[in-house]
């Protein structure tokens, strides 16, 4: 089976994935930002890296997917391939951050590759308020996260929402589970995780 969670920068992706792979004994799949190598300097200069920046995650999530399913085992995704495409770069795109030739190129190029892929079996999409996602941020200290705004974590907020209504859509019959991260501290809170797990326990049993 292939698992994903969704969700804005600090809604808590990687902290959930870590902890559900422990308890599911899942093999985990992270996203390799600290890796990239285009992040520092998109940060300081988007305009001039927002392309190769689009284009270095699409690829590192295009190879994950294969590998996820060519691997035979239960993998969970900390973020997914559609993020990228329908959330980050028209993001950049919107904001001038990104030329409409790059973008054209960008999303063509996108489209190409999921044709060969599908949706997960499952999708976790963490939803946060603005204020959550901040206090998220700053407690985890990233030095590139340090000049991300609050605008700019509100029109992604604004794109998520939209993802996931066309998600359904685009996706029927594919499985989406949403936790308001707001109302739920899975961190820190072993109940709150185990709301989660029983959530997550129902919707793959129904998969079977």
């Amino acid at each position: 089976m292939h698992i994903a969670i969704a969700g804005n920068i600090g809604a808590g992706k990687t902290t959930l994935t870590t902890l559900l792979s422990k308890h599911y004994k899942w093999q985990p799949h992270f996203e390799d930002a600290d890796d990239n190598p285009y992040l520092n300097d998109f940060y300081e200069e988007m305009q001039r890296w927002s392309f190769n920046l689009q284009v270095y995650f699409l690829n590192s999530r295009f190879g994950q997917v294969q590998q996820i399913r060519n691997s035979g085992k239960t993998v969970i995704q900390d973020r997914t391939i559609y993020e990228d495409a329908y959330i980050f770069a028209p993001n950049l795109h919107a904001m001038g951050l990104m030329t409409t030739r790059d973008f054209e190129n960008y999303f063509a190029l996108f489209k190409l590759m999921e044709s060969f892929i599908a949706p997960p079996d499952l999708l976790i999409y963490l939803r946060a308020s603005v204020p959550t996602l901040v206090h998220q941020i700053q407690k985890r200290g990233r030095d590139y996260e340090n000049a991300i705004r609050l605008d700019y974590l509100k029109r992604l907020n604004e794109r998520y929402e939209a993802f996931i209504t066309s998600y359904e859509q685009e996706h029927p019959g594919a499985k989406l589970l949403i936790i308001d991260v707001d109302n739920n501290n899975f961190s820190e809170n072993a109940e709150d995780l185990g709301s989660i797990i029983h959530k997550i326990d129902a919707e793959i049993n129904g998969l079977f």
